[in-house]
């Protein structure tokens, strides 16, 4: 199973270790998700550990980099398709993760961000190959998939 975490699940993994994370560290340690990122997704996360509200200086950035780098692949080659056959979203910055859900073949572009979020219904619409969740009901629904029929 394919996943694209977008800026906000990742430091919710990798700062905060925020509790609705656990299930996808879990996945990952198992092998049963591959974590896709791309330069621009990366870029952005660079970036944002930066932020003098998280008070992290450089060395810990680096850390965080790395481990960003070894839990996730980044493709080499990927067919990014024109915005316009995207779902539409709000934050213009946000697209660059709907885009590599996409251009990756993802399952889930997994986020906390209203504006990807809102994307689920129109993506129903546009047949993209992604589904749109935040981290605890990806964890609820991949639960669900993953438990033995009754």
């Amino acid at each position: 199973m394919r996943v694209v975490l977008d800026t906000n699940v990742w430091l919710d993994w990798l700062v905060f270790e925020d509790p609705a994370v656990i299930p996808l560290k879990s996945a990952r340690q198992n092998d049963s998700i591959e974590i896709i990122i791309d330069t621009a997704c990366r870029d952005e996360l660079v970036r944002v550990l930066a932020y003098p509200k998280f008070k992290l200086d450089g060395q810990t950035q680096a850390g965080i980099v790395r481990q960003v780098d070894r839990l996730s692949r980044q493709p080499r080659k990927l067919d990014y398709s024109p915005e316009h056959l995207l779902p539409f979203c709000a934050d213009p910055d946000d697209v660059k993760f709907q885009s590599l859900a996409h251009a990756s073949h993802a399952d889930w572009l997994i986020t906390k961000d209203n504006a990807l979020l809102t994307t689920r219904r129109k993506s129903k619409r546009l047949e993209v190959s992604y589904l749109v969740a935040t981290p605890a009901k990806w964890a609820q629904l991949h639960a669900d998939r993953s438990a033995p029929p009754c």
